[in-house]
């Protein structure tokens, strides 16, 4: 299959989606989210977007209160950094004053969005959080992680999350995911992303009980199957929600 149809196939499958006897089989693991958080991070082009809006529409169909948010954005505030940071006029922008700006609209969605809907009692899917700028400013950037964790603490009020979903892909596969409008750090170059892909694996390597790796490299409804699976294995293993 070319890379051409495989992009037109993941396209029919995750239009044409709706839960079945596999998503069924799940729908005890899901519904016991409430309440959680949980993260879905990878390489630009790994097809994360793709299986995050899959899952939330499961969630919708199974009624479970859900929250989604993406970074950077996702409040007034945000939404205007989100504009600064990925308009490639601004590629001459300070490394620190990028993690800045992403910690910056990070701190606005924890306290209008995130930290409300936690005590409600959703679920909170989120489009990337701290461990993006971990890979992205950090592993491939250079800025020491040490710097990233102390400025981390602030802006999130020291929330992390329940569960990180990686969506691993290598950076030749993943750069043919995507379009060819790129954004300020799709642009960044080949080697900036293998580093960024490697840095996402080190963290996971690092904290094994709250990465989950998944194999992005399959077709879209193999990465979803193995998503859910997964999921089943996972979630009732989570730390005991505080409060």
């Amino acid at each position: 299959m070319t890379t051409a149809d495989q992009r037109t196939a993941d396209a029919r499958a995750e239009h044409a989606f709706a839960p079945g006897p596999r998503e069924i089989a799940s729908r005890a693991v899901i519904t016991s989210l409430a309440g959680r958080f949980i993260v879905f991070e990878g390489p630009d082009g790994s097809g994360k977007s793709t299986q995050f809006r899959r899952l939330a529409e499961l969630c919708q169909a199974f009624a479970l209160p859900t929250t989604i948010v993406r970074e950077p954005g996702g409040t007034a505030t945000g939404e205007a950094i989100r504009h600064v940071l990925l308009d490639r006029a601004n590629t001459g922008m300070n490394l620190r004053c990028e993690m800045l700006l992403y910690m910056a609209s990070r701190a606005e969605l924890v306290s209008q969005i995130i930290t409300p809907a936690l005590r409600a009692n959703h679920l909170v899917l989120a489009d990337r959080f701290v461990s993006s700028t971990m890979a992205y400013q950090g592993a491939a950037g250079g800025l020491p992680a040490s710097e990233i964790a102390a400025v981390a603490r602030v802006a999130t009020g020291n929330l992390m999350p329940d569960l990180v979903l990686l969506f691993d892909l290598d950076q030749e596969a993943a750069s043919k995911r995507l379009s060819p409008l790129l954004d300020r750090m799709e642009a960044k170059g080949a080697a900036f992303h293998k580093r960024v892909r490697q840095g996402y694996l080190d963290q996971a390597k690092a904290d094994p009980g709250r990465y989950a790796v998944i194999d992005a490299s399959r077709e879209v409804n193999d990465v979803w199957s193995s998503l859910l699976s997964t999921l089943d294995e996972r979630v009732p293993r989570l730390q005991p929600k505080l409060g």
